[in-house]
């Protein structure tokens, strides 16, 4: 992605952070008497009806936990906050990548006059006699629809997502949205990554940088060495660890031996099982000094079922790594089936051949293989593991697509 369309995502994720924090803000000080300063009123005031009254409840409650992790009541209202905000954003983020996919009505891009809403205002016209119509309650089935399978970012459970921006910042956040600059963007799976890498002003690291050397908790360790890892990086490390190792497998007759960054030598020879490399003339080969005009001989490697095959990165933030070593196992998927020597699963006791007797079936199941399978990241920054799901679920609905599946016949994914 180019610097200056980055830069254009950088701008509106800042003016989307400060949009809605000045929103629930307000919303906590003016409406629920809960200060920004750490003050709780002990009762809710007399302006509450009964469910603004449960709303506090359930508040104060979210807010009251992060405080037992040591915090300072001021920090842990500052976190919830931040935390709110940054969820609605994600969560809207991913509605505009879900329509420029077509795997949502559309839904944001022309906020309640968008054709998904007025058909689901067709269906209930009661809605007619809510302040917005009912495009809050339209918004929040999207969520529990995707949250079925996306739960970590859509689940409406969750305390940071007992606030909701009202009418005049949720029009200025779909205007932000919405913005034709952005228009380009949608469509990338990388820019929910961006969104979660320019949250977190350079500002507000320099500040935790100058106040204190070390990080001084999960957050500031997230933020502080927050890196987007370079395409190139991404690759060189996939294509020598996941691809290397399927490539050893195959002994070389793999598609993966023309990736980019694969490093490997023309004069390759590959043991069988049981061989053992010839020990050099120089007595225990201590030397470190090879014969060039001897082939590199390369261990044997026993094949294995792609579903026994493990990839974990541990710290995936917003899941680059794992987006990228998908693309590789949807290859190494193929490859195996088409093996009439590949082994049974340690899962199903069974050969891919066996489980899906034709290319179709298995390019049907193949996104959710991976994901249900292969792919793991774990993440100390929790709103990392919201992206990195997000992205995966839509790196696999492509891969649906891709295969002709239709969305009915789409497997679930939950995990």
């Amino acid at each position: 992605m180019e610097k200056e369309t980055r830069n254009r995502i950088q701008r509106a994720t800042q003016a989307a952070r400060e949009l809605l924090e000045h929103e629930y803000a307000e919303q906590l000080e003016g409406v629920f008497d809960i200060r920004l300063d750490g003050t709780v009123e002990s009762e809710p005031g007399e302006h509450l009806d009964p469910a603004q009254r449960v709303l506090r409840r359930k508040l104060v409650t979210a807010i009251e936990h992060q405080q037992a992790s040591g915090m300072k009541m001021a920090d842990a209202v500052s976190a919830h906050l931040r935390e709110a905000a940054f969820t609605t954003l994600n969560r809207f983020v991913a509605l505009k990548m879900l329509e420029a996919r077509e795997l949502v009505q559309e839904c944001i891009s022309r906020g309640d006059q968008s054709a998904g809403f007025k058909e689901f205002a067709g269906l209930a016209p009661g809605l007619v006699q809510l302040s917005d119509h009912g495009y809050r309650i339209y918004i929040e089935s999207l969520f529990d629809e995707i949250g079925r399978e996306v739960r970590v970012l859509f689940d409406r459970r969750d305390p940071v997502s007992l606030l909701w921006p009202r009418r005049q910042t949720l029009v200025d956040l779909l205007g932000v949205l919405n913005s034709t600059e952005l228009d380009s963007v949608w469509a990338e799976d990388e820019t929910i990554g961006w969104v979660y890498q320019y949250f977190n002003s350079d500002e507000e690291r320099k500040q935790m940088r100058a106040e204190s050397q070390a990080p001084r908790n999960s957050r500031e360790l997230a933020v502080r060495n927050q890196f987007f890892t370079p395409r190139y990086v991404v690759q060189f490390l996939a294509d020598n660890t996941l691809g290397r190792i399927w490539y050893e497998m195959r002994q070389g007759d793999t598609q993966l031996r023309d990736l980019d960054y694969l490093v490997r030598n023309t004069d390759e020879s590959f043991l069988s099982e049981g061989q053992i490399p010839p020990r050099s003339e120089g007595g225990d080969g201590s030397s470190g000094e090879t014969d060039a005009s001897e082939p590199i001989l390369v261990p044997f490697r026993a094949k294995k079922d792609p579903r026994d095959i493990r990839v974990l990165d541990p710290a995936c933030g917003s899941g680059h790594f794992l987006l990228y070593a998908f693309d590789l196992l949807q290859t190494i998927y193929c490859e195996a089936w088409e093996d009439e020597s590949s082994p049974e699963s340690e899962v199903t006791a069974r050969t891919l051949r066996q489980d899906y007797p034709d290319i179709g079936s298995l390019s049907a199941a193949v996104p959710s293989l991976i994901l249900r399978h292969n792919l793991h990241g774990i993440d100390i920054d929790t709103r990392a593991a919201q992206i990195a799901a997000l992205a995966m679920w839509m790196r696999a609905q492509r891969g649906f697509k891709d295969s002709g599946t239709a969305r009915g016949d789409r497997p679930a994914i939950q995990k």
